[in-house]
């Protein structure tokens, strides 16, 4: 089917139903990092599940989703966003529907691997699809309704969970994404222009392999290590490996005449600080909702969809500001750095509010998530503008797989310090005649203590959770200053040639102007 070629300077006519199908797109892929937490006990039951199977039932989505995102993002790049779409949505389709009937741990490990697959070439492919329609002021807040969504879709995974298992078979939570699936192909085959690098560069294969190497390593080890233990054979030889595999990345990107990933890009201060604050900002969000998901449901006893309705304030937050744009309105007010500064702040006491009175009732803890929202809904557009901007267009899809792994370590590794933490506080607060051994988790510790001790245990649980919020906000604090005072550099004028700003001729764009005065790229005939 033909389309109409777009004229270089004017913007795609059909520009906001293309950010609805995507955003649809994204939504169903982030609710699956999440959604899987609250079926442990029916996938326990019905498949007689073990704790390793289901830890892989829940992270092998994770694991490949994270390993295969800058190179998802180089091949939509390279052979066309469009193709890339179709192919993830058909993948991630058909993934869902095996994981529904899976009749066995193995089978829908296999099948959430699948998924994880269609899931990075969506979450690369979506983003650079944005940028590609999108022009001029409209680019700040066309992000901000996609990371809105993508927020959305990160925290609102347990609650679709629990309203699903409440009536429905455990299958029913990756039985939904199939229709979506299939409205989306329809979608994208009828809506999208085809886009792709007119450079044609050759593929990086050895670029493609050593980052998915380097990354599934990585993100093993942090995923393995509050479980195993950090010390384990199998945390540090991944750990060692995957750093191994990433420094070979980086020689290889550095001397290839096609690298998959310009290492040109970090020599620009407002791409690293961009990148430095979306890790932090993924830090603080999922170690936050980790350590939040656990207090509801163990330390307060509600059920997964009590404590899914009590966090939904948070996802609330960023939905409402960022379709209404009020992140994109501020952001050419504020800049980039003030933006970031502002938000990372709303972050950080949001975090500290909820650790020094979430214990208190439910209204601190309410207040803690509405400036977290607020915070994210403010940083978030901004980082991802700044990402994408300091990034040529035609490498769009390059530029969202970093944008995506971003998020990806930063969640991983929010989830395992701030548990790290959590660990070990709990341990030290124990009462007497609980074993160390005991302490892997709340209901463990509870079923060793000794008559008339469970109060102390949950006590202890819950400094734990405090120590570890207020260090998460003190981590996300710091590092969105941090992060902030490279943007602040990067946008500051300079009289003198400056090698950071001329690393690159796309990066000096103002926020929510489109790098080097760039349109949209002609779509070429599908």
């Amino acid at each position: 089917m033909s389309h109409p070629v777009v004229p270089p300077s004017a913007p795609h006519p059909r520009r906001w139903v293309i950010l609805a199908v995507v955003c649809l797109a994204t939504l169903v892929v982030l609710l699956d990092n999440t959604v899987l937490n609250v079926a442990v006990p029916s996938l326990t039951e019905d498949l007689g599940a073990g704790t390793a199977d289901v830890q892989w039932m829940i992270n092998a989505y994770a694991l490949v989703q994270s390993g295969l995102l800058l190179t998802a993002g180089s091949l939509a790049d390279r052979y066309g966003r469009k193709r890339a779409l179709l192919l993830g949505l058909a993948l991630f389709g058909l993934g869902s529907a095996t994981a529904a009937f899976a009749q066995s741990s193995g089978q829908l490990i296999a099948a959430r691997a699948g998924m994880g697959v269609g899931g990075a070439l969506l979450m690369t492919t979506t983003l650079a699809v944005v940028m590609q329609v999108f022009q001029g002021p409209e680019v700040p807040k066309a992000i901000g309704i996609w990371g809105a969504v993508s927020s959305l879709g990160f925290a609102g995974g347990p609650l679709l969970g629990g309203v699903l298992l409440a009536h429905f078979w455990w299958g029913s939570i990756f039985l939904i994404n199939v229709p979506v699936a299939l409205l989306g192909l329809f979608a994208v085959t009828r809506l999208l222009p085809e886009t792709k690098d007119p450079a044609g560069r050759r593929p990086d294969v050895p670029g493609a392999v050593l980052s998915t190497i380097g990354m599934v390593g990585v993100v093993f080890a942090i995923i393995s290590g509050p479980a195993g233990g950090w010390s384990s054979g199998r945390v540090l030889v991944a750990g060692a490996v995957g750093l191994a595999a990433l420094a070979a990345f980086v020689a290889w990107e550095l001397r290839t005449p096609t690298p998959m990933l310009d290492m040109a890009f970090f020599r620009n201060r407002r791409f690293n600080g961009a990148v430095a604050g979306g890790v932090l900002v993924a830090f603080g969000m999922a170690g936050s909702l980790f350590l939040l998901t656990q207090y509801l449901q163990l330390v307060l006893g509600y059920d997964p969809l009590e404590a899914g309705l009590r966090m939904s304030p948070l996802a609330l937050v960023i939905v409402v500001l960022n379709l209404t744009g009020v992140g994109a309105r501020l952001l050419p007010k504020l800049g980039f750095a003030g933006a970031v500064a502002v938000g990372m702040t709303l972050l950080a006491g949001g975090l500290a509010v909820i650790a020094e009175w979430g214990s208190g009732g439910y209204g601190g803890l309410l207040a803690g998530l509405l400036l977290m929202g607020a915070g994210i809904a403010v940083a978030n557009p901004a980082m991802a503008s700044a990402v994408m901007g300091a990034i040529p267009p035609e490498r769009a899809g390059a530029g969202a797989g970093v944008q995506g792994t971003v998020t990806e370590f930063g969640g991983g590794l929010g989830v395992a310090v701030l548990g790290a933490v959590l660990g070990s506080r709990f341990v030290a607060g124990l009462p007497d005649g609980v074993p160390a051994e005991a302490a892997k988790s709340l209901p463990e510790a509870l079923a060793a203590a000794p008559a008339g001790a469970a109060q102390a245990v949950r006590s202890a649980f819950a400094h734990g959770l405090t120590a570890s919020q207020l260090i998460g906000a003190a981590a996300v604090l710091l590092g969105g200053l941090l992060s902030a005072a490279l943007l602040h550099r990067a946008d500051r004028p300079t009289t003198a040639p400056d090698t950071d700003a001329t690393a690159d001729a796309t990066v000096d764009a103002a926020p929510g102007e489109q790098p080097g005065g760039r349109t949209a790229e002609p779509a070429t005939s599908s």
